[in-house]
């Protein structure tokens, strides 16, 4: 990598990885490589772009003091609102840059998402996205699969929170770095596939591989329940104060 994009790449991650968030660079062409016209970003290929990711420990390093600064404040999606709080800062450090966010829950007038999260993810290396293909032996006859990224240290206890792209940086040099696949065999990936689709509920397709860190019994409480009911949950925590 060269010193000006290495350099460029520290600045990304001393922003963000303080907070629980990991980056991994990709270059736009890789990601537009693998999808249908319909689905590629406007950049040119050789465009520079991290993929950002939140680990368990952001819960507790920036979303809960995130929240708590917001004394007395109804926000909607809190969460969102913490990550796209944090990669503005990214915006905000980079003054002489030209930097671009979409977010993973953004879309498009048409319905679709603006970008293939878990695409980008496993171009990028950071996941392998596992697939109905993966699989020889299809089991599922006529039923709808759908995919799931699974992380080398976090297995599915992660998430995939949006993309930096650096339009007037290009990286034709930049060389590609396939993700690890840590379920490699028939079996897992059947079993992984049949979790994720049918009992995704009960959290147990995310330790499919022995996992390094996982989500709080917290964290765990936060995320299972309706949205409506999440900042009511984080005043029980007392994490936020309530209203007086």
């Amino acid at each position: 990598m060269e010193p000006s994009v290495a350099a460029l790449e520290r600045r990304v991650r001393g922003c963000l990885c303080d907070f629980g968030f990991e980056v991994s660079p990709l270059k736009v062409g890789w990601y537009n490589a693998v999808l249908q016209p319909s689905f590629h970003l406007r950049y040119s290929e050789d465009t520079l772009a991290f993929i950002v990711l939140s680990t368990p420990s952001m819960f507790d390093r920036a979303f809960k003091p995130f929240v708590d600064k917001q004394l007395l404040k109804k926000i909607n999606d809190p969460v969102d609102q913490c990550v796209s709080y944090h990669l503005s800062l990214v915006k905000e450090s980079l003054p002489d840059q030209r930097v671009d966010i979409i977010y993973d829950y953004e879309i498009l007038p048409n319905r679709k998402p603006k970008f293939l999260a878990q695409t980008a993810a496993h171009v990028a290396g950071a996941a392998y996205y596992y697939q109905r293909k993966d699989v020889r032996c299809d089991p599922w006859g006529e039923k709808k699969i759908y995919g799931v990224c699974i992380h080398p240290r976090y297995g599915g206890w992660f998430a995939i929170r949006g993309l930096l792209l650096f339009p007037d940086v290009q990286v034709p040099f930049l060389e590609q770095v396939a993700p690890v696949d840590c379920v490699a065999s028939e079996e897992k990936r059947i079993e992984l596939l049949e979790k994720f689709n049918f009992h995704w509920r009960d959290w147990s397709y995310r330790d499919i591989i022995e996992v390094k860190d996982r989500y709080s019994e917290e964290q765990k409480a936060y995320f299972g329940a309706p949205p409506a009911e999440r900042f009511k949950l984080l005043e029980l925590q007392g994490v936020v104060q309530r209203s007086v």
